[in-house]
């Protein structure tokens, strides 16, 4: 099979694949530029309420087919970059289900989603520095955001790879799960996020990314939406709200 991005959707939670088995699952150029496109798609589907990437087998991604560097490493950068905003800005959960490797444009897209689960054994790494390339800044901010100054530095510059306790202990991933757990774990999880309320998540996902300037919009869909009746109904009746906002095609 060609390397490429499997998806599929059931359960309200669309689960997208890294398949390049034969290369630990890098990406090659027409994986990136398939990403944008692909998540556009499952964000206007309203079957969909949250997001699932992962790797094919034992690893989530080795990072960029280094052989797409060959031609023009700009080029191959910028495709990085469009994939890598365009997971964080899908407008529903996302989480990161990690197993083995996950290095180099691999962690750029772990870390563009809002959430990471990982396996023990799990390896984490940020590569530029082995190979002289600037990393992007949007993406280092990211990381930054993600894990702090200091340890940010210390994957930049060293290249070196963490365990998956030290990406617990340091903000780069959420859970960490026995060998074995991590599909049943996600499975559970994503079954609680589907549960939630829409608007809730959307506001919130907004507001810690930065956002500023939707408070009052986020306030009017509060008041439209219902679903602060149907929760406050829901909780006194004992019985599993149902939540009626969803995130609209386009905004």
């Amino acid at each position: 099979m060609e390397p490429q991005l499997l998806h599929r959707v059931a359960d309200s939670v669309a689960t997208v694949v890294i398949h390049h088995p034969a290369k630990r699952n890098a990406m090659t150029a027409s994986m990136w530029r398939a990403l944008p496109p692909l998540l556009g798609t499952l964000a206007a589907d309203p079957a969909v309420r949250v997001l699932v990437l992962t790797g094919e087998g034992g690893t989530f991604c080795a990072g960029a087919d280094i052989s797409t560097l060959q031609g023009s490493p700009k080029e191959a950068q910028s495709l990085a970059v469009a994939a890598e905003e365009a997971l964080a800005g899908f407008p529903k959960p996302t989480l990161a289900a990690v197993r083995g490797h996950c290095v180099g444009g691999g962690s750029q897209l772990a870390a563009a989603c809002d959430l990471r689960f990982a396996e023990e054994g799990s390896l984490f790494g940020v590569t530029p520095a082995k190979l002289g390339i600037v990393y992007p800044a949007s993406s280092t901010r990211r990381l930054t955001s993600l894990v702090g100054p200091a340890t940010a530095k210390y994957l930049l510059f060293s290249g070196e790879l963490i365990d998956a306790g030290r990406a617990l202990r340091t903000g780069l991933v959420d859970e960490v799960l026995p060998e074995g757990e991590l599909g049943k774990r996600v499975a559970e999880f994503t079954r609680i996020l589907a549960a939630r309320s829409q608007l809730t998540q959307a506001a919130a996902k907004e507001f810690a990314n930065g956002r500023t300037d939707r408070d009052d919009h986020w306030a009017q869909q509060a008041r439209a939406s219902g679903d602060t009746a149907e929760g406050v109904a829901a909780f006194l009746e004992r019985r599993q709200p149902r939540f009626g906002w969803n995130v609209p095609t386009s905004d």
